[in-house]
């Protein structure tokens, strides 16, 4: 009988189902219902903040110019105003705010100052959340980045580089590494991992998954319902595809890539890394692998220059602008690049046919950060906003909260949503209202 956690294996590949009514036995079908999942997509650097938040008076569904990438999604999306981590502030520890904001965003702490070993901040939203439902999922979380990032070594101003390059902390003392590489978020989801030596076999002849699964494929097909066959088969079509491209890029960067300070089988360009690592993400989520991502656009303080939209000084020090004219310009395009980015993933999500709505409905997408203007280095008024009606979310328009409103205080409405009850977080007040 076919089951919801059914995998079509091959010599060291295990293929997920999506969710299909179909595998929902019979007598749980009225009730069940796609679970909720819970992403985090960090921006780093902060943004130019007037070009950020809307104007007010231009009524509550407008956006503003920085994220008119998102148009198309205007009635899936919130964005929120008066969000602040003051825990990311000096309090007297002096400078730093990149630090403090990367380890501050998603766990509400304020970072030990030191650059050894001892580093401490405090365990994230995500981990607490994969601590009550991760036992669900094959992973417990899935923790992604476009950087990769040690952690030991001052990174910025006498903190650790743990806290610029990871915003996922499962224990107060240990940061949850990220991974970078496209091929290894693959093989984590698709690979077998009951048989670690046909994996690499597989991997070494280029054997696709899907080749060595299509028998045990072909017979799932068969027994499908309504549109759940052809749901199954262009799910199975993505994944043929996103294999392929990782191939194609593999070939391209052994053959021809100049090297350059990244991990190693990343694709050469930040659109095509990106790309494949929002259909990966998308990838996890369809196939409940996991149910919580994080996902950092780049490392807090990255000084990566964006040289395939024309811009080839570094992100931050680009945001040091000082009033430039020319510099802020070029912070405003490194901004909509980024909307331009986030827009493709929730296409992704929305393009996702799941139940009787889309992948985006049944998932909860917070992007941000724990700077809002990255000149002042300031931790109010933060960029944030929140995409997707899982968990009961009404999206559409713009919410304007109290000044200072605890940024944890979204974190702990977040927990809620996928089923997590805690009285508080981080230095949370309640829950927030009106999301």
């Amino acid at each position: 009988m076919l089951h919801r956690r059914t995998l079509l294996r091959g010599l060291g590949a295990g293929v997920a189902l999506p969710w299909l009514e179909s595998l929902v036995p019979a007598a749980r079908a009225a009730v069940t219902e796609p679970p909720t999942r819970l992403a985090f997509v960090f921006l780093p650097n902060g943004v130019h903040a007037p070009d950020w938040l809307p104007d007010p008076a231009a009524g509550p569904h407008a956006l503003s110019p920085l994220l008119e990438p998102l148009t198309p999604f205007r009635r899936d999306i919130t964005v929120i105003s008066g969000l602040a981590h003051h825990n990311a502030r000096a309090l007297g520890d002096g400078p730093g705010d990149h630090a403090r904001s990367g380890a501050c965003f998603l766990t509400g702490v304020h970072p030990t100052k030191t650059a050894g070993a001892d580093f401490r901040a405090g365990v994230s939203v995500d981990q607490v959340a994969a601590g009550a439902i991760g036992s669900r999922t094959m992973l417990p979380s899935l923790e992604l980045g476009m950087e990769g990032g040690g952690r030991s070594g001052n990174c910025d101003s006498g903190y650790a580089c743990a806290y610029s390059g990871n915003i996922s902390w499962r224990a107060p003392d240990k940061p949850t590494s990220k991974e970078t590489r496209p091929r290894a978020v693959f093989e984590r989801l698709f690979g077998d991992q009951r048989d670690p030596k046909a994996a690499a076999q597989r991997r070494a002849t280029r054997r696709s998954v899907l080749d060595l699964c299509m028998a045990e494929a072909r017979a799932v097909r068969r027994s499908l319902a309504g549109t759940d066959a052809e749901r199954l088969q262009d799910y199975l079509q993505g994944v043929r595809d996103l294999e392929h491209r990782l191939e194609r890029y593999e070939r391209i960067d052994a053959a021809a890539r100049e090297p350059v300070p990244e991990p190693p089988e990343s694709p050469a360009t930040y659109h095509e890394h990106f790309d494949l690592m929002a259909d990966l993400m998308v990838a996890a989520f369809r196939t409940d692998r996991t149910r919580i991502v994080t996902f950092m656009m780049g490392n807090e303080g990255s000084n990566r220059a964006y040289r395939e939209i024309g811009i080839r000084d570094g992100h931050h020090h680009l945001t040091h602008h000082g009033d430039n004219p020319d510099m802020i310009e070029q912070v405003r395009k490194i901004n909509l690049y980024h909307a331009r980015l986030f827009a493709g993933f929730l296409e992704r999500l929305s393009a996702a046919r799941e139940g009787g709505g889309s992948l985006l409905d049944r998932s909860m997408i917070v992007l941000g950060g724990g700077i809002s203007d990255g000149n002042r280095h300031n931790h109010e008024q933060l960029p944030v906003l929140l995409a997707g009606r899982g968990g009961g979310l009404s999206p559409g328009g713009n919410l304007v909260l109290p000044a200072e409103t605890p940024m944890c205080n979204l974190h702990l409405d977040l927990l809620a949503r996928m089923g997590v009850q805690a009285e508080r977080f981080g230095d949370s007040t309640g829950r927030i209202r009106g999301v």
